[in-house]
């Protein structure tokens, strides 16, 4: 397993409670639309085993041509020992990276696809959506809708309608109102639906999609294959 030590380049405050964090990207680090990583803190690997409370798996927030590893997170007032740490780092400090994968690239199948998210997730979609906007080859129309409580919507530089590119972007800051539109989309039988966020949001709109008639096959997690089934299968 190789581990990339590299430097954080800049500190972006999206919102008073969400930060990304750009990194420099080490020489033969690629990645694609849709990657998650893991994200460590100093100190992780310095004794005999792994300390996991200085590890956490992120998704990667940009894309590899914006020359930057972006790590965009939520660090709240009561948080726990990493984001305490992630929250004191400055321009500079060095961190590690490893373990990159993406089990949510953008499918290109002549599909409408719906982007389902909550909070800070929407930070897996930024690439897929920038993916799009430069190739929209095999993809009928991307339709994003995110949940946000706080109101500080995130990323509205790009996600907002652009209907000469055939996307839509919806903001929402309840539950009854979001799943009221996840029932409307999932009137698209054939469409692609891609849900990003808690484990408990994964189920709660896996629910409500399947009750709608929406096949697994056309349910996207980020998730191996292994919790892939289970959730599905729920």
């Amino acid at each position: 397993m190789q581990i990339y030590w590299t430097k954080i380049n800049k500190i972006i405050e999206e919102t008073p409670e969400v930060k990304t964090y750009l990194l420099d990207c080490p020489k033969d680090f690629t990645w694609e639309e849709g990657s998650h990583t893991h994200f460590a803190l100093e100190g992780f690997n310095a004794g005999d085993k792994p300390n996991r409370g200085l590890i956490r798996h992120m998704s990667i927030s940009t894309l590899p041509h914006e020359k930057s590893i972006g790590i965009t997170t939520r660090i709240r007032e009561q948080c726990s020992e990493f984001k305490t740490i992630l929250r004191n780092l400055k321009v500079g400090n060095e961190v590690a990276i490893f373990k990159t994968h993406s089990n949510v690239p953008l499918k290109r199948e002549d599909k409408n696809v719906y982007l389902l998210s909550s909070g800070v997730g929407l930070a897996t979609f930024r690439p897929l959506v920038l993916d799009y906007f430069e190739r929209a080859d095999s993809v009928n129309q991307i339709h994003s809708l995110n949940i946000d409580s706080s109101r500080d919507f995130l990323f509205t530089d790009i996600f907002q309608s652009v209907p000469e590119k055939k996307f839509t972007s919806q903001f929402v800051d309840n539950r009854k109102d979001y799943y009221e539109e996840v029932k409307n989309l999932a009137k698209d039988k054939d469409g692609l639906f891609y849900v990003v966020g808690s484990d408990e949001f994964l189920v709660q709109n896996i629910e409500v999609l399947r009750e709608q008639g929406i096949k697994p096959e056309q349910i996207m997690l980020d998730k191996r294959e292994q919790q892939l089934h289970e959730f599905l299968s729920f």
